[in-house]
């Protein structure tokens, strides 16, 4: 089993983020820092990608990473996750061992060999700013390397469908002949995924990102020349290389050890580690003086690219404070002219450090588990909501939006705030579900904000219906319905009814059965509006199209007014 960041975060000193600055004599730069890239200014996520279940068809097959015993189903007693994810947009999940969800259903989860799952959860980066994921690659020589190897694959594919960037990020963590593997890796394995035009590339070059060296414990014991070799052996191969390094680097104090100074700084980007660092807003202030402000300073004085840590906290440790904690790094850090960030992490469940979406309430989670949900201070959180406030953030720190201290993501969309206008789609970016689908047209397709993804149900099968979740009781009064506005879309009817559930059980009819005109002539639009009425969940159970025989949409947007 693969050494976890988690397993020795824990040691490093409390009293590290005190640390005086002293005065710091730092040399003119030694090269210039980098235009804007894929990587500098823009917001990276660490992609884990390491979770599998038997049945899947991953070579493992086993439960990776989901419990402590890989042979048997996760279970409350054979359990290593944080938090429960939200795989509502999931269409293929594994039954564990749990009694089953709170709030009914049984207790499923996903698997990263599933490429479905790599899909959706790159549509969330898409559409939430997320613009580059890198994917963590282990000591890839034992039992896990074929299944490693076939979900850089499936990442590669999903990349470079939905338009965002990826690149490795070795971690060498427990790695005991990295020196010389890490070498063969690239060159056998993993540089032939620099062809793919979604390989994220920073000054004309492949990023590499080697997270690891210079850590004082016993998971990474290389002397200064062995990471030295290293680093120098990538650039010789034409890599921008991405070090993800200490949080204390540049002292050589606490979790750093003497004597790598030089070593951090012949990489081409830093990004000092936070996770266990850091747990409150004081905390992040207290980083923003003793770390972030004077280690930005010393990579423009030597010429490096700088990408530190954003985390929304360990979701068990109560430590998120609905999104205000999360959010006073992205301002602290927008505040210092930090340009990069990098988002910790993307899927660490096993952290409780995921922005995934994750259950948001008691009745998604295990009955028996123990776990926390979003809504864990009593204040009720979508299951989205982390992702949309990186969205947020991520704006804020490309000066795409104003600086400011206060959050302006609403933790249930449409609940007011910032973010979408005094009347927002209430649907975008919502879990959503139907009574089934054709091909790649998932329901997810309808609330995704492009108008050329579309929504299409089983053909031949009437009734069907498509479903959104709007995460909390809402009143509502108007739904807008589009098909792609492409003139290939000819003219139809469809026939449909609104219905609305609070509780996602008992549905009340919305809207009456009725005929609705999509014509591309008139931009394939149609609004249904109707008196006020107040649901969580809003279904469209279509019985005609006269189009097609199936049901279509490619946006559902629901509306307060």
């Amino acid at each position: 089993m693969t050494v976890s960041r988690r397993t020795f975060l824990s040691t490093v000193s409390a009293g590290a983020a005190g640390v005086a600055l002293g005065g710091l004599a730092l040399p003119g730069a030694a090269r210039a820092a980098s235009a804007v890239g894929d990587v500098v200014g823009k917001v990276t996520v660490g992609y884990q990608g390491w979770f599998a279940c038997p049945g899947d068809g991953a070579p493992i097959d086993a439960w990776w990473h989901w419990s402590q015993n890989w042979s048997q189903a996760p279970s409350p007693g054979n359990n290593v996750i944080k938090a429960w994810p939200d795989s509502r947009d999931l269409s293929g999940v594994y039954p564990t061992a749990y009694a089953g969800l709170n709030g009914g259903g049984p207790a499923t989860l996903f698997s990263s060999y599933d490429q479905q799952t790599i899909d959706t959860h790159v549509q969330w980066m898409r559409q939430n700013g997320c613009d580059t994921a890198a994917l963590q690659r282990f000591d890839p020589n034992g039992s896990e390397g074929p299944t490693r190897n076939a979900i850089t694959a499936r990442l590669r594919s999903s990349a470079e469908a939905h338009g965002v960037k990826f690149y490795v990020m070795y971690d060498v963590s427990g790695w005991t002949n990295m020196q010389s593997e890490i070498k063969a890796d690239w060159t056998d394995l993993m540089s032939a995924h620099t062809a793919s035009p979604a390989y994220a590339r920073q000054n004309g070059k492949p990023v590499v990102g080697i997270w690891g060296f210079g850590f004082d414990d016993a998971n990474h014991p290389w002397s200064p020349s062995s990471c030295a070799d290293v680093i120098s052996w990538f650039k010789a191969q034409g890599c921008y290389v991405m070090g993800g390094v200490p949080t204390w680097w540049r002292l050589g104090t606490s979790d750093s050890r003497a004597g790598y100074l030089d070593v951090y700084h012949a990489f081409d980007m830093l990004s000092p580690w936070m996770v266990g660092r850091i747990g409150t807003a004081a905390d992040a202030d207290n980083f923003y003086t003793n770390a972030t402000v004077p280690d930005l300073a010393d990579c423009d004085a030597h010429g490096i690219d700088y990408q530190p840590c954003v985390l929304p906290g360990d979701l068990s440790a109560r430590q998120r404070a609905h999104g205000d904690f999360m959010w006073r790094q992205f301002y602290n850090m927008t505040r210092a002219g930090v340009r990069s960030v990098y988002i910790s992490m993307f899927d660490e469940f096993g952290e409780g450090n995921q922005i995934a979406k994750t259950a948001e309430n008691q009745g998604q989670v295990p009955a028996g588990s123990g776990l926390l949900a979003l809504d864990e201070d009593g204040t009720a959180c979508s299951s989205d909501y982390y992702l949309r406030l990186t969205a947020d953030g991520g704006s804020m720190l490309k000066g795409q939006s104003a600086l400011t201290a206060t959050r302006p993501t609403q933790p249930v969309t449409g609940s007011g705030g910032g973010g979408g206008g005094s009347n927002p789609d209430l649907a975008l970016h919502q879990p959503v579900t139907d009574s089934g689908h054709t091909q790649v047209y998932v329901a997810a397709n309808a609330v995704d904000g492009d108008p050329n993804s579309y929504w299409e149900s089983v053909d031949n099968a009437f009734p069907q219906w498509l479903q959104v979740d709007l995460g909390a009781t809402v009143t509502t009064r108007r739904i807008v319905l589009t098909l792609p506005p492409s003139t290939a879309w000819g003219a139809r009817t469809q026939t449909l009814t609104v219905q609305g559930s609070t509780d996602g059980s008992t549905f009340q009819t919305v809207l009456a059965s009725a005929n609705h005109l999509f014509d591309p002539a008139t931009g394939n639009t149609s609004t249904l509006t109707y008196p006020a009425a107040s649901a969580r969940y809003l279904r469209l159970f279509f019985t005609a199209n006269t189009g097609w025989p199936a049901g279509q949409a490619s946006g559902f947007s629901v509306y307060a007014t």
